[in-house]
């Protein structure tokens, strides 16, 4: 699912969007955090599937969980 998410330095400076779109993955999650849903979305952008925006959250917990966190004396 997450091969529906690329980065090419030509559009929105390399961040990922979805494959054949302008569509980032970080606009896609501003749009479900803000309370709109799938159906939504789809609505609002027809030439999005909902296995683009599940791509999209799958995309994005997959680069939550590579992260590395550093606990910092006294912010415990």
């Amino acid at each position: 699912m997450v091969e529906k998410i690329v980065l090419d330095p030509k559009i929105l400076a390399g961040k990922p969007i979805i494959k054949g779109t302008r569509i980032s993955v970080e606009f896609i999650l501003e749009l479900l955090s803000s309370g709109m849903g799938v159906e939504d979305i789809i609505k609002e952008y027809p030439h999005l599937k909902r296995g683009d925006i599940l791509a999209a959250l799958s995309y994005a917990t997959r680069r939550i969980k590579e992260e590395e966190v550093y606990p910092v004396a006294g912010m415990v």
